[in-house]
């Protein structure tokens, strides 16, 4: 099966192409992603430091948030050259995200820019950001497409 960003990469993208996909939080997610940036700061791991700081629990942390871009870049072949991120409420452990990204510009040398938006389980933004890139051109387009008839065994979202 072909992942639907995939096939939209290779069939080309165009600016307000948009994309949307949620994911779910876990609390080992986040110990993960602290021992993987050694980002060991209370607010994720000490309830009496969030209670200070007047949040309900435990968050996550804000890159492990915003790095669900990934998933767009990951499936469309975005080479990712700046990003931005606003940080505008607490994720808790548990909190499912919707991530909307939206393609704003694309110029022909495949230069691009984008905006995501995250948004919890009610319906609160709690970040967004900014992005600009390199979408893959026709020779990269081709190699998408040469993958995916290969039955894209890399790209483990193929089997979702």
């Amino acid at each position: 099966m072909i992942h639907p960003m995939r096939k939209k990469a290779i069939n080309g993208l165009k600016p307000n192409d948009e994309f949307t996909y949620t994911r779910t939080f876990t609390e080992a997610e986040t110990m993960s992603f602290g021992d993987l940036t050694r980002d060991y700061n209370p607010v994720h791991y000490d309830t009496r430091w969030t209670d200070t700081k007047r949040f309900k629990g435990l968050i996550c942390h804000g890159l492990l948030i915003g790095g669900m871009i990934c998933e767009f870049g990951g499936q469309v072949g975005w080479l990712a050259t700046g990003m931005n991120f606003k940080f505008i409420g607490p994720v808790y452990f548990n909190d499912t995200v919707e991530c909307r990204v939206t393609i704003t510009d694309i110029q022909e040398n495949g230069r691009a820019e984008a905006e995501a938006v995250f948004t919890n389980q009610h319906g609160t933004m709690v970040g967004k950001a900014s992005m600009t890139g390199r979408l893959p051109l026709e020779k990269e387009k081709s190699i998408l497409e040469q993958m995916v008839n290969e039955g894209d065994p890399t790209n483990k979202l193929t089997f979702e």
